[in-house]
């Protein structure tokens, strides 16, 4: 069966009366907990992008802040954990800018909570493959913002 494209998705939803809409995006709604959750965004957060920001920041310091220090594996699925819902708040958001900046705050945290990664491989792995992202969409941003958050990169 072929999937229809986005023109032809589109087009389709335009001949759809308001409540065929409704109807089709609360079905949308109940089959996947991250559409939910973007229509949440879309819905209720979206008109405050830094209010949000700040929102994932305090739950990213939340989840440090009860970082399992017991073994490096524990930690390591923690951090991971931490790095999965940053992906999916910046996927959510849609802006480069914002994943820097969360990319970066997870990288001060990771330095600030004094995680050892000098002695396992695998920690110091995650957090320089943080740093090769942040360095990466710093390309793509506005000159002026990527000279600022290079800087704040460079700090760490």
């Amino acid at each position: 069966m072929r999937t229809p494209t986005l023109k032809e998705i589109k087009q389709e939803l335009e001949n759809l009366p308001a409540s065929g809409v409704m109807d089709l995006m609360l079905r949308l709604i109940r089959s996947r907990k991250e559409n939910k959750e973007l229509i949440s965004y879309l819905l209720f957060e979206s008109h405050n992008e830094a209010g949000y920001i700040e929102s994932i920041k305090e739950e990213i310091d939340r989840a440090f802040s009860v970082l399992p220090a017991a073994t490096r594996y524990l930690t390591k699925k923690a951090l991971r954990k931490i790095l999965r819902s940053i992906t999916k708040y910046a996927r959510q958001i849609g802006s480069k800018q914002a994943e820097v900046e969360l990319r970066i705050y997870f990288c001060k945290n990771f330095k600030t909570y004094g995680i050892r990664s000098d002695k396992n491989a695998s920690l110091q792995n995650i957090y320089l493959r943080e740093i090769k992202k942040v360095d990466g969409l710093i390309i793509l941003l506005h000159e002026d913002l990527g000279h600022d958050y290079k800087r704040m990169l460079d700090d760490l």
